[in-house]
């Protein structure tokens, strides 16, 4: 192997490196949040990092981290065996709003830029994001212990006036 490539890919290995050290806690926190489990979403980032880390030298200008997020996207999305969530907070949320939410009101993708990625109408996106953002709505009002006025009997009903 000729000395100009050894560099190359020694640089490239620091920079990989540098660059999972700098966003590997977040890539791995949105890929948990996609699958619910731990160890489901260490073998999905480990899957994008090797995908990344083998078009690193075609990179260029493109930012990494855009990248691995679209990759950690995509392979949850199209690759059904990591579609079983196996809980978490989003564990009543479908595979698809999973996503959506993760990539809405984690990662902070545009609407337009989401339905791009997914190949959906904006308006489906929307319509998705507004059902999981409903239905964690309705999770969190369930844990929530009921609010009662102070005084009132425990399982009272209240009286309604003629």
């Amino acid at each position: 192997m000729g000395k100009r490539r050894t560099v190359a890919e020694t640089r490239r290995d620091a920079e990989f490196e540098t660059f999972t050290a700098g966003a590997g806690g977040r890539l791995l926190h949105a890929a948990t949040l996609l699958t619910g489990d731990p160890a489901a979403a260490e073998d999905l980032l480990t899957a994008v990092l090797a995908r990344l880390y083998a078009d690193w030298f075609r990179l260029r200008a493109e930012d990494p981290y855009e990248q691995a997020r679209c990759e950690l996207f995509r392979r949850f999305a199209y690759h059904p065996w990591w579609r079983r969530p196996h809980g978490g907070a989003l564990d009543r949320l479908t595979a698809q709003e999973r996503l959506i939410v993760t990539m809405r009101y984690f990662e902070g993708v545009a609407e337009e830029q989401t339905a791009a990625q997914l190949g959906l109408p904006a308006e489906r996106v929307r319509v998705i994001s507004a059902r999981a953002t409903a239905t964690l709505r309705s999770i969190r009002d369930e844990e929530r212990p009921e609010r009662r006025r102070p005084g009132a009997p425990t399982g009272a009903t209240r009286a309604v006036a003629p």
